[in-house]
């Protein structure tokens, strides 16, 4: 039997029965293998680099300084230490007007550093730290500011000369400051720059390193030590939990794109489904004749499951081929966002996906299959079709079965995958509504075309409903997707640009000490003479009397924001661009303590007027009323504070200053003229910040781009199965209309016109589908302005003619090719 099937499979290959079932196979495997293979290198990496996460083993960090006794302690125990200060500040170079600067991400290391891993430069590994007075840098800050080694840079009031280039830093985790060039220097070199002043923005990091045993008893200490204080803006990581954190941002990352490779695995699944059905169909003779010639029910399932068997595989392996080489497509354009080395591709992604097409393949292949195992000898001599049996029924049910289990397995989660599974129910189920009323409205079109070819294309659309809505469907899927990632995503980044005016500001300084004041006013005069609003460092301790801390709050950001320093400021007007809508603006009169909240900040803590918050400013605690709520333009880039105290009890409290200005694009040279009168200022350029966000947005959307390339391939295949399962049909119908006086060129034209009426039908489904989609983002989501954009319906329409178009060619070309006679003698 064996040696027969292969026979039959290398004719059956010959005569192309085999191809498009192969290919849909591959389609599937590929699109989820690219994902399984860019998250397993990546994991592998991080996995393998997990000790040099922290550095250390453990790290205590801290948004002010060190308590002394905590290293005092962890040497007690026998632990190695070492300290770091993180920071953003300015680095410059030159004088006067050939004066530039940038941005960094300061880092002061201390003897020892780091306890684990290794620092690399562009030589290769170190031990070594800079000397005093150098500094080792980012190859990105050279080229921002057109330096050769050996240059001398100033950061805050020291000058640095930079004597070598980092590659590597083994505790450089994901965060703001990671997309700013790092600049290391020695701790003994930091309090010479003058930047740890009152109101910076400075991680301090203890990290320590040594035996589990004594690591452990360091680590209860720290944290009964803190409970016991109550003291804020600390936090202990090991490398368990730093670990856990970027796994766990990596098994998101993998199951929201998994779950974008699965809409393609499952309209390749229906296409599986559809290229299994006319394979039977087409050998359901030969399987008469085999019968006749003494061959048993068992036998014949037998070697037909052995051709699809071999026909798994192949196409298994392929779309493992295939998903291999896409994943460098997603490392490209992903990877970049991850400093992980990467680590070596194992063969778990590669068997994973064979058993993806093989379950694929006998969930949806064989139940079609199963029904030529019931084929009766009388097949040749009755063209009669067997009723569904069922045990293909069945077979039908497990494969919905196994897909679902697919789903929550790529989801990695119950509830999203039963949310994403009912959405893909919801969205099949009102596509598919949508098609129906479409096509059965065909019905009243004739009566309005008076034309042959028109009309001719408008009744095979209507003769064949099913596969007409099921074209429909699929390719509207594929583009609905495409849509939402480029033409939508396009329109939504133009209008939250257009939120904000040209004049919008895009310059951040703050750190402005009292002394600084009136000399940083006067650089600013040309800028329109921007506000300089106080910032006082405080901490939110109590509300309404009752300690808090991250477990009193069920909104996340509350639990993140509760323990870290907020800037509180104070006005005597309402600032601009802001609106009061609830309460009464705070007194100017000496008084009770009044707070001025921003309302989102209050709904994400769940205050109201007449709520008592405490801060702690300064080792001193002050509690005020809420008296109004305001309502923050976020886009606007102005200087918005969360909470403002009315003017008379902010007297006398620490602060320093902040103001944000529109600088012009041709103005290079502002932050080096306030960096080099003011060293210690920190000035953020938010467009810059801005752009770099938007390229990572970029990055991140073109590998979602490429994994619903698959998608909307998948979607051509599902046409192309319907309209090769109809050809015969098509062919004997050429055949009588060629007979009773059609040309083969008005037969053509029907058929042109049918592929583009059924891609525009589906490219307007797809374009309502994203016009629906974007408004709900623009509404709910990002609070936008929404505005038609009628070139989202014009992409639509021509993207889905197009793709139809290419899908009918490839399925019905040879369909005129076939000489009348021939047909109807067949």
């Amino acid at each position: 039997m064996l040696k027969l099937a292969l026979r039959m499979t290398m004719r059956d290959w010959r005569a192309g029965e085999l191809r498009f079932l192969l290919a849909a196979l591959a389609l599937a495997v590929a699109s989820l293998s690219a994902v399984q293979f860019f998250a397993d290198r990546m994991g592998a990496g991080l996995r393998r680099d997990a000790h040099q996460l922290l550095g250390a083993d453990l790290r205590v960090s801290a948004d002010n300084a060190l308590d002394p006794a905590w290293r005092s302690e962890a040497a007690r125990l026998g632990l190695q230490t070492a300290l770091t200060v993180e920071m953003p500040s300015m680095a410059t170079v030159g004088e006067g007007d050939n004066a530039a600067s940038q941005m960094v991400s300061l880092k002061a290391v201390g003897q020892g550093y780091p306890l684990r891993g290794s620092l690399t430069l562009r030589e290769g590994p170190t031990r070594e730290l800079p000397a005093p007075g150098t500094a080792w840098v980012e190859a990105g800050l050279l080229s921002a500011l057109k330096l050769p080694l050996g240059s001398s840079i100033k950061v805050g009031e020291r000058a640095f000369t930079v004597t070598r280039v980092i590659t590597k830093e083994p505790d450089r985790g994901p965060s703001v400051l990671a997309f700013t060039p790092r600049v290391l220097i020695g701790e003994a070199d930091l309090p010479a720059t003058g930047l740890l002043q009152l109101g910076s923005f400075a991680d301090y990091n203890l990290l320590a390193a040594g035996d589990t045993k004594s690591m452990a008893k360091f680590e209860a200490w720290m944290k009964a030590g803190l409970e016991k204080s109550a003291r804020k803006g600390v936090s202990v990581d090991t490398l368990a939990s730093s670990a856990k954190v970027v796994m766990d941002m990596l098994a998101r990352a993998e199951s929201f794109l998994s779950l974008v490779g699965l809409l393609s695995t499952l309209l390749a699944s229906v296409a599986v489904a559809m290229a299994a059905r006319r394979f039977t169909l087409r050998h359901a003779d030969a399987s008469a004749m085999l019968r006749c010639l003494g061959l048993s029910q068992n036998r014949i399932l037998g070697m037909y499951l052995v051709e699809f068997l071999i026909v798994g595989l192949g196409g298994s392996i392929l779309g493992v081929l295939c998903g291999f080489a896409g994943h460098f497509v997603l490392l490209e354009w992903l990877g970049k966002l991850v400093t992980s080395e990467l680590a070596p591709a194992s063969w778990v992604p590669a068997a994973s996906g064979l058993g993806v097409g093989i379950l694929l393949l006998v969930g949806f292949g064989l139940p079609p299959l199963l029904q030529l195992r019931n084929v009766s000898h009388n097949r040749l001599l009755r063209r009669e079709a067997n009723p569904p049996q069922p045990i293909a029924v069945a077979a039908y049910v497990a494969g919905l079965g196994m897909f679902g289990a697919l789903l929550l397995w790529q989801s990695g989660d119950l509830t999203v995958g039963l949310l994403v599974g009912a959405a893909f129910v919801l969205g099949l189920g009102l596509f598919v509504l949508l098609a129906w009323a479409a096509v059965g409205a065909l019905r009243y079109a004739p009566g309005a075309i008076d034309h042959g070819v028109w009309r001719l294309a408008l009744a095979d659309m209507r003769r064949r409903p099913a596969a007409t809505i099921t074209q429909v469907v699929a390719l509207a899927l594929g583009l609905m997707a495409l849509l939402l990632l480029t033409v939508v995503r396009g329109d939504l980044l133009d209008a939250w640009r257009d939120t904000a005016p040209a004049d919008a500001p895009n310059h951040l300084v703050f750190r402005i000490e009292p002394d600084q004041r009136d000399g940083v006013a006067v650089l600013l005069q040309p800028y329109g003479q921007p506000v300089l609003y106080p910032r006082i460092v405080s901490r939110i301790v109590a509300i309404n009397g009752k300690p808090v801390n991250g477990a009193s709050f069920d909104d996340p950001r509350a639990k993140q924001l509760i323990d870290v320093e907020h800037g509180v400021s104070t006005a005597a007007v309402l600032p601009a661009g802001e609106k009061l809508v609830a309460g009464r603006w705070l007194g100017q009169a000496a008084g009770p303590t009044e707070l001025s909240v921003a309302e989102d900040t209050a709904t994400m803590f769940k205050l109201k007027l007449g709520d008592k918050v405490r801060f702690e400013i300064a080792g001193t605690q002050l509690t005020g009323v809420i008296t109004s709520l305001r309502k923050v333009d976020r886009r606007s880039r102005r200087t918005g504070f969360n909470w403002l105290l009315n003017p008379s009890a902010a007297e006398g409290l620490p602060r320093t200053y902040v103001t944000a200005m529109y600088v012009p694009p041709a103005d290079t040279g502002l932050s080096a003229r306030l960096s080099a009168a003011f060293p210690n200022l920190a000035i953020v350029d938010t467009g810059a910040m801005i752009a770099m966000f938007q390229r990572v947005l970029a990055q991140v959307s073109a590998a979602i781009e490429f994994l619903f390339v698959f998608t909307l391939v998948s979607g051509v295949l599902v046409l192309y199965a319907t309209l090769v399962s109809s050809q015969d049909e098509r062919v004997r119908q050429a055949a009588l209309l060629r007979a009773l006086g059609a040309s083969r060129a008005q037969l053509s034209r029907a058929q042109w016109i049918e592929y583009a009426l059924t891609g525009a039908l589906a490219g307007l489904l797809a374009s309502g589908g994203a016009t629906a989609a974007s408004w709900a983002l623009a509404r709910y989501a990002f609070k936008l302005a929404w505005h038609f954009s009628p070139l989202l319906w014009g992409a639509g329409l021509v993207a889905g003619a197009l793709c139809a178009l290419i899908g009918g060619w490839a399925g019905l070309r040879t369909v005129l090719n076939q000489p009348p006679l021939q047909s109807l003698r067949a």
